[in-house]
């Protein structure tokens, strides 16, 4: 019994099926499948194996190069701090502070890069608290005899900031977190007896600290001339402001005559020059007079004009493949408004006042998209009219069409009552006959 059991357990062990028996003996085939499958899947298991150990290798020297950037905090190749030694010779430098992607610069010679730009690294940057637009000062290292002269001398030492120490520029209120209000301080223009066109505006459209308005022209209608008004005027009741006239894509003599009949800080970019210096230069401009507002000044930004600055950007900025009537991307209008809405009036102290021209009537679909763009975004409108102007009739404003939104806060009870009974009465009259009557009167 014990045998026939032994043998019984030997069967069910080794013993194959009769299916299996039959396939055997019709295919007699020289070799099992049983042991090629398994032979098969060992060698598939061999593969994913070693496809498994080069993909976690792979991971690991991945992981391994990102935590070292991670965990090691030192300065770049490029932002290495210079070593001074006893023999260096330090030269004085200053200017203006242009931060870029990588790197800043000082530009030393106005608003456009130059060749004698000092090189300021991004550890500076950020140790200092430096924001773009600020007045630099320090001291940059002499070249010695027989040494490979650099490309631009890198700044070794910072003395001053907008004319304060460098620890206490990092106590400053970012620029957006000022808190906007309506133009309370008015801004009185009227100067001499003879000069009308600052008077007018003083009636029709008056203007106060932190104003953002627009001066609405066709060509030849005297923009200009109103400009140089209103910034002689400037300079003369308010000393304080401080005065900037940005000029962009603007004829040189335009420029010359600007620059001689203003006694304020003018900034030009002409006409032949690239799309790409129109933008800079009125990037670093409304950044400098940021800049100035943070620590509590007056600031007047005469720009002329936006128009022409939406062409530079339309021209300059990569496209967003969105592109409006008239050939204009939608993405470049967003420069020129970030420039026009930083006008404003803070609470605490410090203006920034901007009055910008505005291009209409030139035959150009891209210039009327621009300025439908900015039509409402201004609180003040000053416009002029071609025909007075052809008529020797300046200046050539066209009243029933300006004014200033909230011009009670800036006039008194008295003056605002005055200014209402005469704009009653020249809304009766032509445009042309009330235009003359005011300048008679």
């Amino acid at each position: 019994a014990r045998n026939q059991k032994r043998r019984d357990n030997n069967s069910n062990e080794t013993a194959p099926s009769d299916s299996e028996d039959d396939d055997q003996d019709e295919e007699d085939m020289p070799s099992d499948n049983s042991s090629n499958s398994s032979n098969n899947s060992s060698n598939g298991n061999s593969r994913d194996n070693s496809r498994g150990d080069r993909e976690w290798r792979r991971d690991r020297h991945r992981d391994r190069g990102r935590d070292r950037s991670r965990d090691r905090d030192r300065p770049s190749r490029g932002e290495r701090e210079i070593v001074l030694s006893e023999d260096d010779v330090l030269l004085p430098v200053g200017g203006l502070l242009d931060i870029l992607d990588n790197y800043a610069f000082l530009r030393t010679a106005g608003y456009l890069p130059g060749p004698n730009d000092v090189y300021v690294s991004l550890q500076q940057v950020r140790k200092y608290g430096l924001r773009k637009g600020d007045v630099v000062t320090g001291q940059v290292r002499q070249a010695r005899e027989g040494e490979k002269k650099e490309k631009f001398n890198a700044l070794v030492r910072l003395d001053t900031i907008n004319g304060m120490e460098p620890d206490s520029s990092k106590e400053r209120v970012d620029f957006s977190k000022l808190v906007p209000l309506y133009p309370q301080d008015r801004l009185r223009l009227e100067t001499l007896p003879n000069i009308l066109t600052t008077r007018v505006i003083d009636l029709i459209a008056p203007i106060g600290k932190g104003q953002r308005g627009l001066i609405v022209s066709p060509p030849k209608a005297g923009k200009t001339m109103v400009l140089q008004a209103i910034a002689n005027a400037i300079t003369t009741n308010n000393p304080e402001c401080h005065l900037m006239v940005v000029l962009v894509d603007e004829r040189p003599e335009e420029v010359t005559d600007m620059q001689r009949s203003v006694k304020g800080e003018v900034i030009a970019s002409t006409f032949d020059r690239p799309a790409d210096d129109h933008t800079t230069v009125a990037e670093l401009a409304i950044e400098r007079a940021k800049r100035l507002v943070e620590l509590g000044h007056d600031v007047v930004v005469l720009l002329d004009s936006i128009t022409r600055l939406g062409r530079a950007y339309n021209i300059a900025a990569p496209a967003s493949g969105r592109i409006l009537s008239g050939g204009v991307d939608s993405a470049a209008l967003y420069p020129p408004k970030k420039f026009f809405g930083a006008a404003r009036n803070i609470e605490d102290g410090g203006s920034l006042t901007i009055l910008a021209t505005a291009l209409v009537e030139t035959g150009s679909k891209m210039d009327e998209v621009i300025f439908e763009e900015f039509k409402g975004t201004g609180n003040m409108e000053l416009k002029l009219d071609r025909r007075f102007a052809d008529k020797r009739i300046f200046p050539a404003v066209d009243i029933d069409a300006s004014g200033t939104r909230k011009e009670e806060i800036l006039m008194g009870p008295e003056e605002l009552n005055i200014v209402w009974k005469l704009r009653r009465v020249l809304h009766a009259l032509d445009s042309q006959q009330a235009l003359e009557l005011l300048l008679e009167k």
